[in-house]
């Protein structure tokens, strides 16, 4: 299962899991923010960084 990091890996921003964020095939996490500042490009292994899927709570 996909871990849905809570905080950007670059500026610490809060990330819900519901929300924009950018993510490498290694799951490194950033905001929609940083990850076009880096060039969609991971910082820390150099992969690409594609949007994040979002996950939506089931009602019941």
């Amino acid at each position: 299962m996909l871990e849905m990091r809570p905080a950007c890996e670059r500026c610490d921003a809060a990330l819900a899991d519901d929300g924009d964020a950018v993510i490498c095939s290694f799951e490194c996490t950033f905001c929609a923010g940083c990850g076009a500042e880096l060039d969609h490009r991971c910082s820390n292994c150099g992969g690409e960084l594609v949007r994040r899927p979002r996950r939506t709570l089931v009602a019941g």
